[in-house]
């Protein structure tokens, strides 16, 4: 591994991300130069701003040895012209690739840049070579990695031989970037995301000559465990197998001079084509541009822009279609200006003429799903277009058989609870951790789970345990690790289906840190761990002992992956509203699931899905596979960004702080022991060893700002920040609000937050210190009023009467008692008052008839057939908030009248009989 033990750069200490380091770095240079520039026609002394570019030239030499453009050979120009002490074209040159990088500018060029060496004026981007076969017209850029130890001459074969390859007719266009080593290639493929393929060639070393601290996590981010370190065709292969877990997406090409019989079925299924060192350069230019094209292509956005082309008579549905109802008519064409025609040319119910039918796909819908499960790791992935709450609601019923038991976390989305409802399960509610002193509620503990699971195979239930429902991430950005959950699970009952709601989480895909712990890749380690043979191994040794010690391990031979995730596409990644995608990673999907599946997609789905919203779906997944990495690691770096201005700015620190992960885990699931991402005193923690190793983590993207201090609660702030300053939020408690930085956030957008939280922080401040005494007396009651909230109750239980007759585990029957409020001759109305608290306080018990849904937290409180607590009844009488569905204020809470309940007991108790008989 590398030396790491030098002095850190200060620059590098105070940055999260090294390719902003990178951006800072060439800033700095530019500001140097001209700093240089000027003292030369001043005739000042220059041995201060010549050191000065001098060190940033050092640093850059490291940084763009991982980028095609600038690259090393522009820095070394750049060097020789400080050593000539040429600053005017010093100064010119930099200026002009600070501005190409700054926005990405290099990247929306017709042509790939070469050798400036010999132009007059960087600045006029007329005098750009042509590359052979290069033409003008924007295309897109990438940058091809190759992994060799060559010298400077087969360097410049290379890069000459490919160049050659060039086409009028190609798609896009790339730049080379070279590496010498091993470990300087996992640098390359984390540093450098532009990369999109990468060329592992002959002998190349394995340790990296680079020291800088800022690349040490870009090794550090696999595994504790010490990298490989093989040779020959093993090292290629090895290294194949590092770059593929850490980028999927990238397409991987071996060339060697190795016999054909040390190569054939033995690289894997990482490599997407091996090549001989003879073979020519046209093939492997062509191999490049073909990985490249298969994920451009969206075939149904390309199928329905193609279709808007045609001049169409419309007679059936739809006159909008081609904006005709609004161009022939007088008093509609504002909504024909304000969208623009194209919308409108591609609305059409058609699913002929080179469209296809979501219903039943079979074209380039069809395709476009494929792409979609390649993308995310799927087996299958199936496109929604009426929201994640459909998507949960498909899933449920395909899988859910009336009378299932379902463990599902007591505060997930409303959707679960319905879908319950509808496919007719017995749910068993997983209580979660709570956060009182925040009004948050955190996630559910492995042993609840497990604690529950056992209770229901003590009592002889396991077989009607069906599915477990987890969120990951939940809204405040708490995460499972579900490899860990499944698998301790699966060892208890190895035919559990699991649906983790990942609607906030789709992203996590594309971050080789955040990735371990979403559902489809989980399910792909487990399965080929599962498999392995050294696990059956390791279960047969465990067997044989009677178990051993520790928790037990899965049998092999039984535990099935049955793994599905619901994305809120929309939320997170390129969608339109309500774009969502259902992925499915079930082993026994085609000979168990499949049908009822898709029945359950026929309940759920419209016969007139929006096409726009199926082509914004295809054209995200393209998104991602090609720059997802890139836009995904760049959210991580701007919310670390606003949790370090945050943090060390005075002014805001006065009335607001930052939660850090230890605020909102329990100690008990964070054996890694991070606290903080950040910290003014000890600097950045470390992200990849909580992911790594906590049960529970902290998504990066989620920041909580903690504003009790303040005086205002959560739904005052936000409508300040909307009210007053444009910045718009969703999630609040009694005394936090979340902000979610996401792949459209910009430094910009950070800049502003943070500015406005200052000018929130000052207008405190100025009116505190010109406040009367009463008036701060006012100001410290009411913070001292959102510092501890009221308790936050867990569930309590189904009434008898909707449980199995005798039974000692918590399952309830949620859809008898869901269709028994139908009947209003079953519902009385209570008051939610201090006069029922007191009527439950003393024994009384009452039923909800309903779901009861304060926002926040935004889950039902109550659920039909679930007995009130005096808790539950506390909590909404102490909260503040003007949102309750399923409580009408005036007419106060349903409750099932005492004889409802006596007739459902009755009932419950005559259908046990009749079982029996």
């Amino acid at each position: 591994m590398m030396d790491f033990s030098d002095k850190e750069d200060s620059k590098s200490s105070e940055l999260y991300s090294a390719p902003q380091m990178r951006m800072d770095a060439w800033n700095d240079l530019q500001t140097r130069c001209a700093w240089l520039k000027a003292f030369d026609q001043e005739d000042r002394d220059l041995s201060e701003p010549k050191a000065l570019a001098l060190e940033s030239l050092e640093l850059l030499g490291t940084l763009e040895s991982y980028w095609g453009f600038p690259g090393t050979e522009r820095v070394r120009t750049l060097e020789d012209l400080l050593e000539r002490e040429n600053y005017v074209d010093l100064s010119t040159k930099v200026r002009e690739i600070t501005r190409l990088l700054v926005g990405d500018a290099y990247r929306q060029r017709s042509v790939v840049l070469e050798d400036w060496s010999d132009l007059e004026d960087c600045n006029d981007s007329r005098r750009e070579r042509r590359p052979p076969g290069g033409t003008i017209g924007s295309r897109p850029y990438f940058e091809v990695l190759v992994v060799d130890g060559m010298d400077a001459y087969d360097l410049e074969d290379l890069r000459e031989g490919l160049r050659r390859c060039r086409r009028d007719s190609d798609e896009f266009i790339y730049e080379i970037v070279t590496v010498p080593s091993f470990e300087d290639a996992l640098i390359a493929a984390q540093f450098n995301w532009t990369i999109q393929a990468v060329l592992l060639r002959y002998n190349y070393a394995f340790h990296s000559p680079h020291k800088h601290p800022a690349l040490k996590r870009y090794l550090e981010i696999l595994s504790t465990d010490p990298l490989p370190v093989s040779f020959g065709l093993d090292r290629s292969v090895d290294l194949g197998q590092l770059l593929h877990k850490l980028r999927p997406e990238l397409d991987l090409f071996l060339i060697t001079d190795a016999p054909l019989d040390r190569v054939a079925g033995k690289v894997g299924r990482n490599f997407r084509r091996v090549f001989y060192r003879l073979e020519q350069y046209m093939e492997q230019h062509l191999s490049i541009l073909k990985g490249i094209r298969a994920r451009f292509e969206a075939p149904f956005f390309n199928a329905l822009r193609k279709f808007s082309t045609k001049p169409t008579g419309v007679f059936h549905a739809l006159p909008i279609a081609r904006g005709k109802s609004m161009s022939s008519g007088h008093w509609a064409k504002d909504l024909l200006e304000f969208y623009g025609t194209n919308i409108f040319m591609a609305e059409t119910s058609a699913t002929s003429g080179g469209l296809d039918s979501l219903l039943q796909p079979k074209g380039p819908i069809k395709c476009a799903q494929d792409n979609a499960a390649r993308a995310f790791g799927a087996r299958q992935t199936f496109f929604v277009t009426n929201g994640t709450s459909t998507a949960n609601k498909i899933v449920a019923q395909a899988m859910i058989r009336p009378g299932d038991i379902v463990l599902v976390d007591r505060d997930c989305h409303k959707s679960h609870h319905y879908a319950l409802v509808l496919a007719g399960a017995m749910p068993v509610y997983l209580d979660s951790y709570a956060l009182p002193k925040y009004s948050i509620y955190g996630a559910v503990p492995l042993e609840e789970i497990e604690r529950q699971l056992l209770e229901l195979k003590d009592a002889g239930k396991l077989d009607n345990v069906r599915m477990l429902i987890l969120t990951n991430c939940t809204f405040d950005g708490l995460t499972y690790d579900p490899a860990r959950v499944m698998e301790r699970i699966l060892a208890i009952k190895p035919d559990m289906i699991f649906l983790w709601d990942e609607a906030w989480y789709a992203y996590a895909r594309f971050s080789p840190t955040l990735r371990r712990r979403t559902a489809m890749d989980s399910a792909d380690r487990l399965r080929k761990k599962f498999q392995s043979k050294e696990y059956i191994a390791s279960y047969a040794e465990q067997a044989s002992h009677g178990g051993g010690s520790g928790h037990p391990m899965v049998d092999p031979s039984k535990a099935r992956m049955r793994v599905y995730a619901t994305h809120s596409t929309h939320k997170t990644l390129t969608s339109l509203r309500q774009g969502s995608m259902i992925h499915v990673y079930d082993e026994d999907f085609e000979q168990k699931a499949c049908d009822s599946f898709h029945e359950a997609f026929m309940t759920h789905t419209s016969t007139s899905p929006n096409y726009q919203i199926v082509a914004s779906l295809d054209v995200g997944r393209r998104q991602v596979e090609l720059e997802g990495f890139e836009m995904v690691e760049q959210t991580i770096g701007l919310a670390m960004i606003l949790r370090q201005r945050v943090t060390e700015h005075p002014e805001i620190a006065r009335f607001f702080k930052l939660l850090r992960p230890a605020d909102m885990i329990p100690a008990e699931y964070r054996p890694s022991e991070v606290d903080f991402y950040f910290d003014r005193e000890h600097g950045w923690g470390q992200l990849d060893r909580a992911y790594r190793k906590d049960e529970i983590t902290l998504d990066p993207t989620r920041v909580t700002l903690y504003i009790g201090d303040s005086g205002m609660n959560g739904e005052e702030f936000r409508h300040l920040l909307m009210d007053e300053y444009d910045i718009q939020i969703n999630k609040t408690s009694r005394n936090t609000v979340l902000f979610m930085p996401n792949i459209g956030t910009t430094r910009g957008d950070i800049a502003y937050l943070v500015d406005v939280l200052v000018d929130i922080a000052n207008d405190i401040s100025d009116r505190l210190a010109a406040e009367s005494e009463s008036g701060i007396e006012r100001h410290e009651a009411k913070v001292e009023s959102l510092i501890e909230g009221p308790p936050l109750p867990n569930f309590s239980r189904f009434h008898d009467a909707f449980q199995p007759s005798g039974s000692t585990t918590p399952e309830g029957d949620l859809r008898r008692a869901y269709f028994l409020a139908y009947d209003e001759d079953n519902i009385d109305l209570i008051d939610l008052d201090h006069d029922t608290l007191k009527l439950i306080q003393d024994g009384h018990e009452y039923v909800s008839a309903a779901f009861v849904t304060p926002y926040p937290p935004g889950f039902p409180l109550l659920v039909p057939g679930q007995v009130l607590s005096a808790e539950i009844i506390a909590f909404l009488l102490a909260i503040e908030v003007k949102e309750i569905h399923g409580y009408d204020p005036i007419k106060g809470l349903r409750v099932f009248h005492e004889q409802a309940i006596e007739q459902a007991a009755a009932n419950n108790r005559n259908s046990s009989i009749q079982e029996k008989i």
